[in-house]
């Protein structure tokens, strides 16, 4: 069965890849990188319709949830921590859920997805409810942990997004919105954290990103939920103020300290006073 899946197929476009000059080896995975966002395109309908469920959900108190294993779950992870400092989103707000716990950021436990119970009990540990939003990840589409964390986000009520890179797959068919987007054969045979995880990370991106501008939390294009913890994020914070409210760098400065380093209060306070 998981031989006659897409993402396990051999490429041919790579074979005799091992004998390549380096820079024609390179040129080969660009080339199939290429396609990537290519595969993504048919897929923005689905990614739409996810966006405006996740934010309904969002917009009533819910709570948004990645949940894969392997590059999936380290995927899912990586969205939801980028979110508290890039929107200044309430903890707990995006979570991400990853099979065999933190350890397997850093460390491969693979074995720990085949479990579909574990799915559901590392799902409900987090407190998840039917007011929440559930995106199993799984490029195989099959991925027993996620499948099984899916079913009891369902059985609670709670609506359900799939990403996976298999044609008609398990977890498409589980999900209230499937999103698939057909990458086709690995440049290595089987390595779906190469094209499949690219194509991954740009839906991740389009949820959370999309989610956050409908629910306010970008003015424009600009990143004005953005905490300036950093001197980098710091000079952010006065380009954005200075952006927003057409005033000079020192006059950006001074607001965002009176404002206890508060972006859009420190906007708001700069337009009031025009």
């Amino acid at each position: 069965m998981i031989e006659r899946l897409l993402t396990e197929q051999r490429n041919p476009v790579s074979e005799g890849i091992d004998t390549k000059p380096t820079a024609e080896m390179l040129r080969i995975i660009h080339d199939e990188d290429r396609r990537v966002a290519e595969a993504v395109t048919p897929e923005i309908p689905r990614i739409a319709e996810a966006v405006e469920g996740i934010v309904d959900r969002l917009g009533k108190g819910g709570r948004l949830f990645y949940i894969g294993a392997g590059t999936s779950g380290r995927l899912g992870v990586l969205d939801a921590s980028e979110c508290r400092p890039t929107f200044n989103v309430p903890d707990g707000t995006v979570q991400g859920i990853i099979a065999g716990g933190e350890s397997a950021l850093v460390r491969a436990t693979e074995a720990s997805e085949d479990d579909p119970a574990s799915g559901a009990r590392d799902l409900l540990a987090r407190g998840f409810k039917v007011g929440d939003v559930l995106v199993g990840i799984a490029a195989s589409g099959r991925t027993p942990y996620v499948l099984g964390a899916i079913r009891e986000a369902k059985r609670l009520g709670a609506l359900t997004i799939g990403i996976s890179c298999t044609p008609d797959s398990l977890l498409s068919r589980e999900v209230h919105i499937p999103i698939a987007p057909i990458t086709g054969p690995e440049i290595v045979t089987g390595s779906t954290r190469m094209k499949a995880g690219t194509a991954t990370k740009l839906v991740l991106n389009m949820l959370s990103t999309g989610a956050m501008i409908r629910l306010g939390y970008v003015y424009g294009n600009l990143m004005v939920n953005v905490q300036p913890t950093n001197e980098k994020l710091l000079d952010r914070a006065q380009r954005i103020v200075m952006d927003a409210a057409g005033v000079t760098r020192e006059e950006a400065a001074r607001l965002l300290d009176e404002s206890g380093r508060h972006v859009r209060t420190a906007i708001s306070a700069a337009l009031k006073g025009k």
